[in-house]
């Protein structure tokens, strides 16, 4: 069974902002198009107008930081500080959001880039793991 998902937020004029796509009933994604037009919209909108790409740049590989922190701290030999919050879903859904901030700046459409890398990889690496003797066990 198809559904609609629907994503929405409130903008800063109170205007509800709706965007949809098509899911299955197991799935809660809104879909990369879906997510990277709310990007778009909540910028332009709530966020005023976008950063310059260079900043935005910066920016990503902040949040990719604040990841790396939580994956030392979590996976890692590091121990969290005393009253650190550790949210990677938080963090790694920050790097989404930059990614996607910097596609739109940019016209990269992430759902088409996404299918099309996906295709290059399976053409490309279809044996390159199998056949990897490091990988085997």
């Amino acid at each position: 069974m198809i559904l609609f998902d629907v994503c929405k937020f409130i903008g800063i004029s109170g205007k509800i902002h709706i965007f949809a796509s098509m899911k299955d009933d197991k799935s809660p994604d809104i879909g990369i198009r879906c997510a990277q037009q709310s990007v778009d919209e909540w910028i332009r909108t709530v966020g005023v107008r976008y950063f310059s790409p260079l900043t935005n740049m910066a920016v990503l590989t902040e949040e990719v930081g604040e990841v790396a922190r939580i994956m030392a701290r979590t996976y890692g030999d590091q121990s969290a500080k005393a009253g650190e919050h550790l949210d990677l879903a938080d963090e790694l859904a920050d790097v989404m959001w930059v990614v996607m901030a910097l596609a739109n700046q940019c016209g990269v459409d992430l759902a088409e880039a996404f299918s099309n890398n996906l295709s290059k990889k399976s053409v490309r690496d279809s044996r390159r793991h199998i056949e990897n003797p490091k990988l085997q066990k």
